[in-house]
């Protein structure tokens, strides 16, 4: 590490601290050269990768963004605040795990859609009309086929 006082490079660490989060190291440093101390901070550099829109527009992923919509689909579901931290952290883990720098904004809807299903099956419908821009109700009639029980309706009883 490079001294900010004499610019040399011999230096030694005198005390390091991880944080309470434990996602940040801090170390003391003394230069050899000029004996002066100074603070280092160390913490993991990730990136998630950039969202390509439809129109080909290249945008940083937005947690919030990502969060107003789970919300929307969410509204007036019982689904905690916590689940729905849980699943925006599992799709920004796939993400980060995936290790590509873009990602089209279709795949991350597929990945919403995956998070929605396992936590509500009707907020994972109003996202799915929204998102596949059903065009006619048999459309919407598949998705919902596809998340009912038996994946089929009920025979009439008459």
């Amino acid at each position: 590490m490079k001294c900010p006082f004499c610019g040399t490079t011999d230096t030694t660490v005198v005390d390091t601290r991880i944080n309470d989060e434990g996602d940040v190291v801090r170390r003391r440093r003394r230069c050899t050269r000029c004996d002066k101390r100074f603070t280092t901070y160390e913490r993991a550099d990730v990136q998630l990768p950039l969202v390509v829109k439809k129109n080909g527009a290249r945008v940083p992923f937005a947690r919030d963004k990502l969060r107003a919509s789970l919300e929307l689909s969410l509204r007036k579901r019982p689904v905690t605040v916590e689940a729905i931290d849980g699943a925006i952290d599992g799709i920004e883990e796939r993400l980060l795990a995936s290790g590509e720098r873009e990602i089209l904004s279709q795949q991350l809807g597929e990945l919403v859609m995956a998070e929605l299903k396992k936590l509500d099956k009707v907020a994972y419908i109003r996202f799915a009309s929204v998102y596949r821009n059903f065009e006619d109700v048999d459309a919407f009639s598949r998705v919902i086929k596809e998340v009912s029980p038996s994946g089929r309706r009920k025979a009439d009883p008459a």
